[in-house]
């Protein structure tokens, strides 16, 4: 083979493996940093990950919300409409927050079944329900439905 043929295929070699480190490291970093969207039912069966940090949707029970006397500590339930899943939260809660309405909170599942959060967001408008906890809310009466058409 020609040296400089050589060197060529070995040049584009090396940057073929180099840009697939690259594209591969950089994958990694992200798929650690997404905050993946749970509703209540989902996280109750199983499918939220133990320990790490998710995102929990749904609607502030009516009359669920209580506050510690003397700290900013909240607890409040968080509900599909189906299951029901306790929220703690130690913070300034947002203006817009108060039962009935649609609420994101991004936390970890303690191991007691409470949902510890770090962050949470209030829908904007009266009219505004997250995506996410609207197509979670469908799929939980779906799921609804054809579990009651089975078993009668």
């Amino acid at each position: 083979m020609n040296p400089i043929r050589r060197r060529r295929l070995l040049l584009i070699v090396g940057l073929v493996l180099g840009i697939g480190a690259a594209t591969g490291l950089a994958l990694t970093a992200l798929k650690e940093n997404v905050n993946h969207f749970y509703s209540p039912s989902e996280v109750l069966a199983g499918g939220a990950p133990e320990g790490r940090t998710f995102r929990l949707g749904g609607v502030v029970l009516e009359g669920s919300t209580r506050r510690d006397g003397g700290s900013l500590k909240a607890h409040f339930v968080v509900t599909d409409r189906f299951k029901d899943l306790p929220v703690e939260f130690e913070g300034i809660l947002p203006d817009l927050f108060k039962e009935g309405q649609s609420v994101i909170a991004t936390g970890v599942l303690q191991a007691g079944g409470v949902f510890h959060a770090k962050e949470v967001l209030a829908k904007h408008d009266e009219n505004y329900m997250p995506k996410e906890v609207a197509e979670a809310i469908a799929k939980g009466k779906a799921e609804k439905a054809n579990h009651e058409g089975q078993n009668p």
